[in-house]
């Protein structure tokens, strides 16, 4: 975390974050190399769900210790349901580290 978020107070755990790479300010990169420096979030399983299926993106994502990397469905009602699939499993059958 930086800037104003620096000193934050995280009083909730996350279970997993979906992180898209084309993110309007920084990038989604960027953000995943954060989450993966920073002791208190490198446990945090980050599923990248993005429309790029560039090979460099991916294997920069999978070299930066994103856990999965998911190309979204350009339709809506696919892509609703692969978030919910994803959901189910992050949230109900992955079994992740203690954080």
């Amino acid at each position: 975390m930086r800037g104003k978020y620096l000193n934050r107070s995280n009083g909730t755990k996350l279970k997993v974050i979906f992180l898209d790479l084309k993110l309007p300010k920084v990038s989604g990169l960027e953000v995943l190399q954060e989450l993966k420096n920073h002791e208190s979030t490198r446990k945090i399983p980050v599923v990248v769900l993005t429309s790029s299926k560039l090979e460099p993106d991916v294997e920069k994502c999978y070299e930066l210790g994103v856990n999965s990397y998911v190309v979204k469905p350009v339709d809506f009602d696919n892509f609703m349901e692969s978030i919910r699939q994803l959901g189910m499993y992050w949230l109900l059958i992955n079994e992740p580290p203690k954080i």
